[in-house]
């Protein structure tokens, strides 16, 4: 794999760590992948704090897909950058189709531990390409989800894809975390990515620069909710609020929705 394909590994981590703490998310396909691959994280790719960071991030992409699965029973489920992650079956997919997007070499790493189904499916492209979207046959409604993928594009790449999301399907609910250009900058210095060899990374400022003619921006959502802060106690509560949540947590990540009707 290349060096951005190997950030998967972070998240995998993360979430396989505070499944077996008993926090944020239960997530023991995460745990089994992760024990299998033995994958060796150096330095800030293994903290605790990041692992808390990762657990609750896809807690907070969990809750708002099941919540959209609820209001759009007829919309098929895509997400974008997928890796090793187990949404589908954390979530659960039932009475909807759901395609996990993410690069041939990564998809095919990922079939090693996930079954397709007739209602599950998982697609070989890069987001960059839309190409991969021939696959679905579905052009109704999407909701759409990419978790730690928009830093790894540019401005232009992220629009081009709300673009070709816009002209597939009538209508679509899209939540993407992002960079702020300042932590753009200071991943170049200082950034658990750097640990497997990613340096160049994008961010922007004011959410209307991914929105495309088509596709509006909705609202920000809250990317570390207190409820999940919580769970932790005592010192490691103190810290985690401090790191990744509050004012300071604002400056370097933002959590956006995005809608076309």
């Amino acid at each position: 794999m290349n060096s951005v394909n190997k950030t998967l590994y972070i998240p995998l981590y993360g979430k396989s760590y505070v499944s077996k703490k008993g926090l944020f998310l239960d997530d023991k396909k995460a745990e089994e992948i992760w024990e299998a691959e033995k994958f060796s994280l150096k330095g800030k790719s293994k903290s605790k704090w990041l692992a808390y960071y990762m657990g609750v991030r896809s807690a907070v992409f969990d809750e708002w897909v099941k919540q959209q699965m609820l209001t759009a029973s007829d919309s098929v489920v895509i997400h974008i950058g997928c890796g090793m992650d187990s949404r589908v079956i954390r979530v659960g997919a039932k009475n909807h189709k759901w395609y996990d997007v993410d690069f041939p070499e990564v998809i095919e790493e990922r079939k090693r531990y996930y079954a397709q189904t007739d209602d599950y499916k998982m697609i070989a492209g890069d987001a960059r390409d839309c190409g991969w979207l021939r696959a679905i046959e579905e052009k109704k409604s999407a909701i759409v989800v990419m978790e730690g993928v928009s830093m790894y594009l540019t401005v232009n790449e992220m629009r081009n894809l709300a673009d070709c999301l816009c002209a597939h399907f009538e209508s679509i609910m899209l939540l993407v975390d992002a960079y702020t250009s300042f932590a753009a900058k200071m991943s170049k210095l200082r950034n658990p990515i750097n640990d497997v060899g990613v340096t160049e990374v994008y961010g922007i400022d004011n959410p209307q620069a991914y929105q495309s003619e088509k596709l509006s921006f909705v609202k920000e959502h809250t990317m570390i909710p207190q409820k999940y802060i919580d769970e932790l106690k005592g010192f490691e509560r103190f810290v985690f609020a401090k790191l990744y949540a509050g004012s300071f947590s604002k400056k370097l990540y933002r959590l956006f929705e995005y809608k076309k009707n």
